[in-house]
């Protein structure tokens, strides 16, 4: 019969066990401590990109044909918020609770007017538009000529002028700094058109 000793010797841990029950134990609080770091730092890398993303550098996705040749339905773009903006560039707008995208002709104060075969004159000069594959009058043109851009605002078009609605139709306007969601500077996809927007 074992005595209370040698049955206490027997069904104690050695040193070698607990030391190892003691790395298990530091191990786990370890990893489990390294995992929360890492999903804290996924949550905030996620958080500050979708903030950048929405505020910063919005992505957009081209939805129609008023843009062509420049832009092409389907085209992801990134554009980039800006306080001010120029003639020439395209921009992201908002408009009836869609986001549209066409270019800057005009800025405030300035003049534009069109004559039959589609030609825009700014300030009785003519706009030089190498982007333009067919120049047109356009269907939804009904607003009347020369036409003064109002103070703030900005005179936009499609490059698809036969079928862009824009600001030569009295239902869209000339539209503010605070409707522009940004300026559209890349195609990011497909990767065929893969580079600056103003092309």
């Amino acid at each position: 019969m074992k005595t209370p000793n040698e049955t206490n010797a027997n069904t104690l841990p050695t040193t070698q066990q607990l030391e190892r029950e003691l790395y298990r134990v530091r191990f786990n609080s370890r990893y489990f401590q390294i995992l929360r770091s890492t999903l804290y730092a996924l949550i905030i890398t996620a958080a500050v990109s979708v903030l950048v993303a929405s505020l910063l550098l919005p992505v957009l996705q081209i939805y129609g044909e008023s843009m062509r040749p420049t832009l092409n339905e389907g085209d992801i773009v990134v554009s980039i918020k800006k306080k001010e903006y120029q003639t020439g560039e395209i921009v992201g707008l908002y408009y009836s609770n869609r986001v549209l995208v066409k270019r800057i002709i005009a800025g405030e104060f300035d003049t534009v007017d069109i004559d039959e075969e589609g030609s825009v004159f700014i300030n009785g000069n003519k706009l030089d538009e190498p982007y333009l594959s067919n120049p047109s009058f356009g269907e939804n043109n009904d607003i009347k000529y020369p036409y003064q851009v109002p103070e703030d605002t900005y005179f936009v078009m499609g490059d698809n002028r036969e079928v862009s609605v824009d600001s030569r139709s009295s239902s869209v306007g000339c539209i503010s700094t605070g409707d522009i969601v940004g300026e559209i500077v890349f195609v990011v996809w497909p990767l065929s058109n893969f580079g600056s927007a103003s092309r």
